[in-house]
């Protein structure tokens, strides 16, 4: 049922983003499961969070998109998300993270611009690939890590992606690549 709830939450706020011209990529664990879906759906991961990709100017055309679905916007410990009505756990919330600005103040690479998106099955507009994985190795926590391995796992990510990379980054997806045996 929860999966359910996320599955419905993700389908409204991307809907609505659309319907109302506000351009937005999916980031975080719902752009790993499109990204793994397009090579083996039967290794997606779930997650019960979503993640959106936003440009600061567009929050108040965003604010009011998703009124329409009764979410409204909340800012809690300097990050910006949508909650439902209904239930405003921020648990359950659609996080947004600026693009071009860092997620987090000690990170080396700002998130990137919304304009590195592509729309994947099922008509979702997502970071694209390179841009997904020097997210997730800018973060490089237990759960990022994760779903690096199981992009590396069903051959999204490998070692032709190394020489694109700063060397912070390069260092951390060479060590993931060398653990996997690839």
């Amino acid at each position: 049922m929860a999966l359910d709830d996320v599955a419905d939450r993700l389908i409204r706020i991307t809907s609505v983003l659309r319907k109302a011209n506000v351009p937005y990529a999916l980031v975080g664990g719902q752009a790993v499961a499109l990204w793994v879906a397009t090579r083996d759906p039967a290794a997606v991961r779930t997650t019960k969070d979503i993640d959106i990709l936003l440009r600061r100017e567009d929050l108040g055309p965003a604010r009011s998109a998703a009124l329409d679905v009764d979410m409204d916007y909340f800012e809690t410990m300097g990050v910006g998300m949508f909650l439902e009505r209904k239930n405003p756990n921020p648990r359950h919330g659609v996080h947004l993270v600026w693009a071009g600005e860092l997620v987090r103040p000690n990170e080396a690479l700002p998130a990137p611009g919304i304009e590195y998106r592509t729309v994947l099955p099922g008509g979702y507009d997502v970071v694209q690939l390179d841009s997904l994985i020097s997210m997730k190795l800018t973060a490089f926590r237990d759960q990022d890590r994760v779903h690096l391995r199981d992009m590396i796992d069903i051959g999204l990510v490998n070692r032709e992606l190394i020489a694109n990379l700063p060397d912070a980054l390069a260092t951390r997806l060479k060590s993931l690549l060398d653990e996997a045996g690839r």
